[in-house]
């Protein structure tokens, strides 16, 4: 049995290995057939995260065309070893954390993280916490209201992992940050959320 399990896991790293050089060598040949699979995959994804970027839908429109014609560009970059939605997604966020400078606001990044070493290790970050379950449902207003209040350099976390379902490696890729950062964040985030929850149950 635990062959078989083992042997269904390595063709299903195959196949997504074959799809994602497939991916890659579509983009070299700047195949319009993948571009508009790839658009309609992805797309609700990424708008959904652009607009939670700019907190603006015309400003996150305008991004979200942008980013497609980067990927347009730049698809040569794509060699198909990481997954697609994260070199997308670090595309995007590339593009706003530059309008945000040009503005002279402060970026994503720019947020000093104290004591980044004192906080305790995340174990087993890849199974779902209990916010998992609550931060699924878009439709929880009390939770979507505490988001939106958690400083964006944690809430960004917090969306990658819980709404868009990425590994904790895909995210460090897409922010640029090592792995122990992404985990910082994401402890912080959560914690954070908690707090203004639990502030609103006794409000």
């Amino acid at each position: 049995m635990a062959a078989i399990c083992g042997s269904t896991l390595y063709f299903s790293k195959m196949a997504i290995d074959d799809d994602l050089r497939s991916v890659a060598a579509g983009l070299q040949r700047r195949d319009p057939e993948l571009i508009d699979r790839l658009i309609d995959q992805y797309q609700h994804r990424l708008f959904r995260y652009l607009v939670y970027l700019t907190a603006n839908r015309e400003r996150a429109e305008d991004f979200f065309q942008e980013t497609w014609i980067r990927v347009l560009e730049r698809g040569h970059q794509y060699d198909g070893r990481s997954r697609f939605d994260a070199w997308l997604f670090s595309i995007a966020r590339h593009l706003v954390i530059d309008w945000q400078r040009q503005k002279k606001a402060q970026s994503l990044d720019s947020l000093v993280e104290p004591q980044l070493n004192a906080l305790p290790e995340l174990t087993d970050t890849e199974t779902p916490s209990p916010l998992y379950l609550v931060l699924s449902h878009e439709e929880s207003i009390a939770v979507q209201a505490s988001l939106d209040r958690v400083p964006a350099i944690h809430r960004e976390v917090l969306l990658l992992r819980f709404q868009e379902d990425m590994p904790l490696s895909d995210i460090a890729a897409v922010l640029g940050v090592p792995l122990a950062t992404v985990k910082s964040r994401l402890y912080r985030g959560l914690e954070n959320l908690r707090s203004l929850l639990m502030e609103r149950q006794h409000e």
